[in-house]
């Protein structure tokens, strides 16, 4: 147990993108710029949410949860890199590690529950749409989401539990936050097979729900191909695409960082695999669901022109 007290005592090092120094100015320019449009986009989608009578629907209620989850998960980790960056200080505390282990495992696994939620949504939606609102009652929808948010932290909490129980050797962390496998590959030893209950869990909590999602959207497919109506069947199309290019972008990424073997991880791609999980997805959510939605693009010149006429 010696390198885990060692590691209990004097924190770790984040090692972040040190090995390319010639990149660190731009990277932390374009994750700055990155960060800040992501607050803005993920805040206005939550705005309008609110704001627009149209949009309290099930949808935009779910859609609205994503939007503050990605602002929390973008921010669990981009302050921290924005420091690490500058080379200000590559440090971090014992508790500020596992806390950000915690929150951000939290978070990622809420939104793995939250994906399936707005999958099983879209589902009701085409496929038994005259029974939507009966079904998708408001008290479903909380009870749905609040399911999410608690289902998420609780895997958390079992799965930075058991990390935390294996001795760790060395206190240099090769990432710019402190992940997962990055943690595993620091253990100087598996004891009572730690690894295989925590890879059996991150299947629990990856592989099932991109499972149900992917069997969602067969049932999905079967109905819109039904539809008669070319008008419907590209607005059935265009509201589940979008949805469906989130699922893609999520779970790829979390797909390969959490559902490889850890002899295989590469910490080097692993950086710029999370670079994209953590600033670039958060921030496509919101353009993904605008770009494609009539709706919330209808609620975004309402709300702009009513600034300007009291401007």
């Amino acid at each position: 147990m010696g390198g885990f007290n060692t590691s209990f005592g004097e924190g770790f090092i984040l090692v972040g993108f040190s090995d390319w120094p010639q990149l660190e100015i731009f990277l932390f320019a374009f994750i700055l710029i990155f960060y800040c449009l992501t607050l803005f986009s993920n805040t206005t989608i939550i705005a309008l949410s609110r704001l627009d009578l149209r949009l309290h629907t099930p949808m935009y209620f779910f859609l609205s949860h994503l939007s503050f989850l990605d602002l929390c998960f973008t921010t669990s980790t981009v302050p921290q890199l924005l420091i690490n960056l500058r080379g200000f200080d590559r440090t971090i505390t014992y508790g500020g590690c596992v806390a950000q282990l915690y929150i951000y495992l939290a978070l990622g696994s809420t939104e793995c529950m939250l994906l399936v939620v707005m999958a099983f949504d879209r589902y009701v939606a085409v496929c038994r749409p005259l029974h939507y609102m009966t079904i998708m009652h408001p008290c479903l929808c909380h009870t749905l989401a609040i399911s999410s948010w608690l289902g998420g932290f609780v895997n958390s909490m079992i799965q930075t539990s058991l990390v935390m129980t294996m001795p760790l050797c060395g206190r240099q962390l090769n990432h710019f936050f402190c992940e997962m496998p990055v943690f595993l590959k620091l253990a100087c030893e598996d004891p009572g097979g730690t690894e295989a209950k925590m890879f059996l869990a991150r299947v629990i909590v990856v592989a099932l729900p991109a499972a149900l999602i992917l069997g969602s959207y067969v049932h999905i497919a079967q109905a819109v191909l039904k539809i008669k109506s070319t008008a419907g069947r590209r607005k059935a199309f265009g509201t589940c695409g979008s949805h469906l290019l989130v699922v893609f972008l999520f779970y790829g990424s979390a797909i390969y960082t959490y559902l490889q073997p850890i002899h295989t991880y590469s910490e080097k791609e692993g950086k710029f695999v999370a670079l994209f999980y953590t600033i670039i997805t958060p921030i496509l959510n919101p353009l993904i669901y605008t770009l494609r939605n009539k709706d919330v693009k209808g609620a975004l010149w309402k709300v702009l022109r009513r600034g300007r006429d009291l401007g």
